[in-house]
């Protein structure tokens, strides 16, 4: 019997990127815990224009590096670059 290496994680969508996928949240097998190739792929996917260089990544609603892996049942949050006025 094999054991699924994969986590569960949960992405929650806001702004820019709840417009391009459509959803406020979704739940996600991944079975690379790094959080670039999450947002690589998501891009891919929803078609998000922003190259990763210019997003933010929160993890459990604090401010993350991208080399921090992701473990089983973060929640996980891709933040685009903010306007002041």
């Amino acid at each position: 019997m094999e054991t699924d290496p994969g986590i569960d994680v949960v992405v929650e969508y806001y702004a820019l990127f709840k417009s391009c996928a459509r959803k406020g949240e979704e739940t996600l097998r991944l079975e690379d815990p790094a959080p670039g190739t999450l947002y690589d792929a998501l891009r891919s996917k929803y078609r998000f224009p922003l190259e990763k260089h210019l997003v933010h990544l929160a993890v459990n609603d604090s401010y993350s590096p991208w080399d921090r892996p992701l473990r089983q049942g973060d929640r996980v949050v891709f933040i685009p670059p903010v306007s002041g006025g």
